[in-house]
């Protein structure tokens, strides 16, 4: 099914004229909601996802907040069998120098055909509104194709999918820190407090996706030591180790 989701060319509208698939980006986090938003997007023949797209703190080169470094990144992006754009970032990163940065890739994208990008956000209005804003006159649409989806039958159907993913990152403040580390499964959904959202779309956690029906095979990673930063709690994830692999900078030093 994803193979000719991807090869899908045209569709007849209710007019009976032929268009083609929109050209999207999908916004790539490296975690659960990315990974299943980019599966929906993949079964979907009205799209055709043409990238992935993800910002990184350029000092540590990881994922901000999931801790995820750059080089488990692209192996999901060859997982995914899809080009990876990536967006360095400042650290620290200010709104405005964010914004400037994005501007010019929302440019380059649209000069390459972009016509969406994507983004697996659920039901934050206000982050949502910022997106839309970001790409207002753009030429470029907003996507949202997990939006509204009540997220504790969101959550299970994700593990049903075959999502794998392991916690990189606690907020403290919101859920204990021992649940760094652990597998997004049932029994971590059994455990959580009512306070937190089955898919933590609160910042309560952060993940990392390493398998699931949007990759062609699953990520070989090892779990390291827990980093206790405070209020957020990493663990760090890399790839199994191998002797031409150095070592990745500390996921504490992206927040």
């Amino acid at each position: 099914m994803r193979q000719a989701s991807r090869r899908w060319v045209a569709r007849f509208t209710c007019s009976g004229l032929m268009r083609t698939p929109i050209k999207t980006l999908l916004a790539w986090s490296s975690g659960k909601d990315s990974g299943f938003a980019l599966w929906t997007l993949l079964r979907r023949p009205d799209i055709e996802v043409v990238g992935l797209l993800t910002t990184l703190n350029e000092s540590v080169r990881r994922v901000s907040m999931h801790g995820v470094h750059e080089t488990v990144l692209e192996a999901q992006a060859r997982a995914s069998g899809l080009p990876l754009l990536k967006v360095p970032l400042p650290d620290p990163c200010t709104d405005d120098e964010y914004r400037t940065v994005m501007r010019g890739v929302i440019a380059q994208a649209r000069e390459r055909g972009v016509e969406a990008i994507a983004f697996g956000d659920l039901y934050l209005a206000d982050v949502r509104e910022y997106r839309e804003t970001q790409l207002a006159g753009s030429g470029i649409a907003p996507l949202f194709p997990l939006w509204g989806r009540p997220t504790a039958p969101l959550a299970e159907e994700m593990i049903d999918a075959g999502v794998e993913a392991i916690v990189t990152c606690v907020d403290s403040d919101q859920l204990d820190s021992s649940f760094v580390g652990r597998t997004f499964d049932r029994p971590l959904l059994a455990d959580l407090p009512d306070s937190v959202d089955p898919c933590a779309e609160n910042g309560e956690f952060h993940t990392v996706v390493i398998a699931g029906p949007m990759f062609q095979e699953p990520l070989k990673v090892e779990v390291g030591v827990v980093e206790d930063r405070g209020r957020f709690v990493w663990v760090d994830v890399t790839l199994t180790a191998s002797t031409d692999t150095p070592p990745p900078a500390s996921p504490g030093a992206t927040a």
